[in-house]
């Protein structure tokens, strides 16, 4: 049966019998995976970015200039760097692929649909056209699809129409169409899938916007800078050096040559690899944790987290409802129900009002304590034709039954609502605000029920049209999660400020949130204050307040925005549809994985697969040890790169008899030790112990502080000057060219070894790091000593790099320069910091 003129369609909907898995098989074969392809390859994708790259067209100048002077050995070691470069490349970005890769199958969603005359839950990939999938409030419709039957059915088509509104839908009519990736705003229908993939209107919409990318995040920038900066520097001296040379050699391409060894050693190409490294490694450990990261770049946000604004039911409470107590209003008195037989009115309307099937957690109580007073069979005779779905502010909802020769209504919202609706006198309603207040202080959360006769005809356009009757109010209780003070108290030691928004009473979120710990529980402000204020009364609030109560969905993200234009960097966890808002304009979005609507998933950036709140603590640790090891590792990369084109260009400039020791094949091969070191190494290195113990990083500030940058400059200086003594002293001491060239190559390649150990941290000395675990520290140190070892001991390798056999005392006097050169951090490390690190 249909309401003709009613809130919606039938409530119990037809059972359609779907396909059968035979046809299913075959449908597949027919029209594959229900995914939207692109039409570029993805190989040549990798391929073009690996051969657009700055280096390896510098790479491929060099090889060419060697070939055309005659120097064939020279250029097929750079051929041979050629192949090992662009092996690394693959291997990098294979690497990150296979992270996002094993993310998808967390990120998958699942759809109900009914085969073989079951409901059963499958990958929104695994649909095939003909299939009949049930659709609910907070779902995104996984194809496109044609409505069979619904009960007051709106769906979200923002992404499909830009429009933001909700647009009902209705079986018999022409406005029955779903497609892919629109949201269901409210209600319930069965739909049969129409078109999966590429052929939807999502897919079609897809193949004309896959080119296109989102704004780059604010480390993305922050990293573009100093790649810029350096860059131009290495251009600008490029010419200079190239312009130096061919006035002293008059050789053209030999100029060039050695010009664009500075060019090679002024490009940090590892930087952007680097970064992308460490943000797709990084959201693959959190989803080992079990936090699904939606889009990896945002972990970089997670670092500068100083405000999480929590939810308060089913993120902080366990979410499993009970109901404790029950009032019951008659003959305008209001008095405690203690006994089953004067519950029962109060439990059987409020059962009315919920879902035959709850799946939210107070509903679920509220059946389950109608079930304990028998009330459940007094239903059987009553059927379902209309709801009026959760709406307004403060909220309520109500459901049509009919059945044994009469129609009802039954509804169950905020008491302030309820009590309006049902036009409570002033002196009785202040009666029950009272004793509701008195009983939210002590945590519980509290529901209005009412009822009312539906005489035949049709039903009011709204649901406070009705003649109701207060039947009273249940009193629910959700402890909180057992784990949620030492929560807190984690985040509170971190720096982190805590902000509880929840729908419920004043009275309740205060009681709750001082048995947490969260710190102000002793006043709150309310959702409609909020939306009264003046944006700057608004922002003092915000910093001023910690308990948010009787919210609703625009006040939560009006009290995001409000937190961010204070500089705050938020994020919001929550489980719900009304979250959703402050999920999507909040930093970092964090929703429930389990018990979460899926809209409330798809909103978010982060997803806590087993709701464990203490996957939090984990995420933002995560988040800091990945900027603070990737600041490592871009300071070590400034560091190294320093003393490489401080050798290349102060010879040059100063007119020393022997100069241009390095050759574009003693830097390509350098190069080939710096890049694993920086984005293998440093991503490996494991988090310091007190990263939790300190505030969070500022919004505003670069990768690096002045102060930091400064050292990292001051490391590269020093290691060029232990460089540049023993260039001096051999040039003065009438040293060949290739005998000088060893020992600067040498040394350099010891102190890259000194400079990795001596980077693994800011302020904690080589005695605290050595005991740092990271399983690649044994390998860069063999890689490197196996480099030495073969550019000095094989013949073959050894004329290609144009150098010569050294003693033990020189390879002693290499090391030791080396040493000296770093260790005078660690020396200012100790006496600094002491046993701080």
């Amino acid at each position: 049966m249909k309401v003709q003129n009613g809130p919606g369609l039938v409530a119990e909907l037809p059972h359609p019998d779907g396909l059968r898995q035979a046809d299913v098989e075959r449908l597949q074969q027919q029209f594959g995976k229900n995914a939207i392809k692109t039409g570029n390859s993805r190989g040549l994708q990798l391929l073009w970015g690996i051969v657009s790259e700055p280096m390896f067209i510098l790479l491929v100048v060099a090889t060419s200039i060697y070939m055309i002077v005659g120097q064939f050995a020279e250029g097929g070691m750079m051929v041979a760097a050629i192949l090992i470069i662009t092996a690394i490349s693959i291997f990098q970005e294979k690497r990150s692929e296979r992270a996002l890769k094993a993310l998808e199958t967390y990120t998958r969603e699942g759809v109900k649909v009914i085969r073989d005359g079951k409901e059963q839950v499958i990958n929104a990939e695994d649909l095939v056209p003909g299939d009949v999938v049930l659709l609910e409030e907070g779902n995104l419709v996984p194809a496109d699809a044609c409505m069979i039957s619904g009960n007051d059915f709106t769906v979200n088509e923002a992404i499909i129409t830009g429009e933001s509104f909700p647009v009902s839908k209705h079986a018999d009519s022409e406005n029955n169409q779903l497609f892919q990736g629109t949201t269901v705003n409210s209600g319930m229908c069965y739909a049969k899938v129409e078109a999966i993939g590429s052929q939807t209107q999502l897919g079609k919409l897809g193949k004309a916007a896959e080119t296109l990318t989102g704004p780059k995040t604010l480390l993305q920038r922050q990293v573009g800078k100093y790649v810029k900066r350096l860059a131009i520097f290495g251009i600008s001296a490029f010419v200079i050096i190239w312009m130096i040379n061919f006035a002293r050699s008059g050789m053209i391409l030999q100029s060039l040559l050695f010009a664009l060894v500075l060019a090679m050693s002024a490009i940090p190409e590892e930087i952007p690899v680097t970064f992308s490294s460490f943000m797709a490694l990084g959201a693959y450990q959190l989803s080992k944790w079990g936090i699904v990261s939606r889009n990896p770049q945002v972990i970089e946000n997670l670092g500068m987290v100083d405000v999480v604004c929590l939810d308060k039911t089913g993120t902080i409470t366990a979410n499993q409802m009970t109901v404790e107590l029950v009032y019951r209003y008659e003959n305008e008195q209001f008095t405690l129900a203690d006994s089953d037989e004067s519950q029962e009115e109060v439990l059987l309307y409020a059962m009315f009002a919920s879902e035959r099937v709850p799946f939210d957690a107070m509903e679920k109580a509220i059946v389950e304590k109608a079930r304990q007073a028998n009330l459940s069979a007094q239903s059987d005779d009553m059927r379902q034709i209309a709801e009026y779905p959760l709406e307004g502010r403060p909220p309520m909802m109500t459901h049509i039954y009919e059945g044994s020769g009469r129609r009802i209504a039954a509804a169950k919202g905020a008491i302030e609502r309820i009590l309006s609706v049902c036009r409570v006198g002033e002196k009785q309603r202040a009666a029950i605000s009272e004793i509701v207040r008195e009983e939210a202080e002590k945590g519980y959360r509290m529901i209005g029920v009412a009822s009312a006769a539906c005489p035949d005809g049709p039903l009011p356009a709204s649901q406070d049209n009705f003649n109701w009757n207060f039947e009273g109010v249940i009193c629910l209780y959700d402890p909180p999660r057992i784990s949620v003070r030492a929560i807190i108290d984690r985040l509170l030691q971190a720096g982190i400020s805590i902000k509880l928004l929840t729908g419920d009473y004043a009275e309740t979120a205060r009681n709750i949130s001082g048995r947490v710990g969260i710190p102000g529980s002793n006043k709150s402000i309310t959702g409609k204050e909020i939306m009264e204020m003046p944006d700057d009364h608004l922002q003092r609030a915000v910093q001023e307040e910690t308990i948010f109560a009787r919210m609703f969905p625009e006040a939560k993200q009006r009290v995001v925005e409000a937190l961010q234009k204070n500089g705050h960097v938020v994020a919001m966890i929550g489980d719900g549809v009304n979250d959703v808002p402050a999920l999507k304009k909040s930093d970092i979005g964090i929703a429930m994985g389990q018990n979460g609507a899926e809209m409330a998933r798809s909103s978010s950036d982060l997803v806590l697969t087993d709701d464990k709140l203490e996957a939090l603590i984990k995420a933002i640790g995560q988040g800091r040890k990945i900027f603070l090891n990737l600041k490592k590792s871009i300071r070590y990369i400034i560091t190294i790169h320093i003393p490489i084109i401080l050798i290349v260009t102060i010879p040059l400039v100063l007119g020393w008899p022997v100069y241009n020791v390095f050759t574009p094949v003693h830097v390509i091969f350098l190069e080939l030790i710096m890049g694993p070191t920086c984005s293998l190494f440093f991503e490996r290195e494991p988090v310091e112990a007190d990263v939790m113990e300190k505030p969070p990083r500022d919004r505003n500030a670069g990768i690096m502080s002045g102060k930091e940058l400064w050292t990292g400059i001051m490391q590269g200086i020093m290691v060029t000057l232990g460089l540049l003594v023993l260039y001096y002293i051999r040039m003065q001491q009438g040293q060949s060219m290739e005998m000088i060239r060893t020992e600067v190559l040498i040394t350099l390649l010891c102190s890259n070894i000194f400079l990795t150990f001596a980077n693994r941290s800011f302020t904690a000395s080589f005695r605290e790091t050595i005991k740092y675990r990271n399983n690649l520290v044994p390998w860069v140190l063999l890689a490197t000593v196996a480099f030495i070892l073969t550019i000095l001991l094989v013949p073959a390798v050894r004329d290609v790099f144009g150098l010569l056999p050294l003693s033990a005392g020189q390879l002693f006097v290499c090391a030791g320069i080396a040493f000296v050169s770093v260790g005078w951090y660690e020396l200012y490390k100790l006496i600094r910091f002491g046993k701080q690190g």
